[in-house]
């Protein structure tokens, strides 16, 4: 297998894609505050609007490379389902951001569950920042560490860090309302088309990623998002409880073009668009009320 071997790689729709003020999203190891930080609004919306960004992926996570190009590869993110290919989400990323390693032997797998995580290198020094949700094999635990396997070789993360588990599925299941918590601890976060992490999320991206982080394996893209799960009647708000998926399309008419929670007490919280940020509010004074197609509820 292959790995992400940054923090976040950004998995583009074709390696003409990427364009020159994308450089520093692009290289190993990756500077993805510069990128961002960089990236006016008409560049950040054309991510969107000129199919440039599929999706991302976290340090760690595995790939298969179907082919290279030139220093580029074409890989399936098996971790990221789509209905797009049954063996996972499909993008182009820099072959320097990957690397092969052989299968390893650890007792189970360390999930970050802070916002962003330190990853140390054994002695002690720091080496990269991770996110929220990166999910890591661990080898052992020494004192107020535990050391992991990384792409990179073996690396310790505070133990305050990360939730262990004796397996990727291993992790216990929460509730939903437990996800809309964890997504409140990202308020203000720049929306980021095609984004899973804690540098910035896209709608479903968001919803993915929280709900993941409470055990909930669900599909990476809004449409799928809606096909799973259980159908809660969505004339009835009354019936809705914090955590419900609620998802919403032109007029409630055709495809899905946006998801986000129902936060209890007439509010969504989600990741809207790309100018905006993660926020809470009345779902009546969304503008997004007239649009709503669907809610789906993701149980323990």
């Amino acid at each position: 297998m292959w790995y992400c071997a940054v923090s976040v790689a950004t998995l583009w729709t074709s390696p003409e894609s990427a364009r020159d003020i994308d450089e520093a999203g692009l290289t190993n190891p990756v500077r993805l505050t510069k990128w961002l930080e960089q990236l006016p609004f008409e560049a950040r919306l054309d991510l969107c609007d000129g199919n440039r960004v599929q999706t991302q992926l976290l340090y760690g996570e595995p790939v298969i490379i179907e082919e290279t190009q030139g220093d580029w590869a074409k890989v399936i993110a098996v971790w990221q389902s789509s209905k797009k290919d049954e063996r996972g989400y499909l993008g182009w990323v820099p072959l320097v951001q990957l690397k092969e390693t052989k299968p390893i032997h650890a007792q189970g797998f360390a999930k970050v569950v802070s916002g962003k995580a330190q990853l140390w290198h054994t002695d002690g020094l720091p080496t990269s920042v991770i996110s929220f949700n990166t999910l890591l094999p661990y080898k052992s635990v020494v004192g107020e560490y535990v050391c992991v396997s990384t792409p990179d070789g073996d690396a310790l993360l505070l133990k305050h860090d990360v939730e262990m588990a004796p397996s990727i599925h291993g992790f216990p299941k929460k509730s939903a309302a437990e996800a809309v918590q964890k997504g409140l601890a990202f308020l203000d976060l720049p929306y980021l088309w095609g984004g899973t992490s804690s540098y910035g999320y896209d709608c479903s991206g968001f919803t993915y990623n929280m709900l993941r982080a409470c055990g909930h394996i669900i599909a990476r893209d809004a449409s799928d998002q809606a096909c799973g799960g259980t159908e809660i009647p969505m004339d009835n708000p009354a019936c809705w409880v914090k955590g419900d998926l609620l998802f919403f399309a032109d007029e409630g008419q055709g495809n899905i073009r946006h998801v986000g929670f129902y936060a209890g007490n007439g509010l969504l919280l989600h990741s809207h668009c790309t100018g905006k940020s993660v926020e809470v509010m009345k779902l009546k004074e969304s503008g997004l009320e007239g649009d709503l197609c669907a809610v789906r509820r993701y149980e323990i």
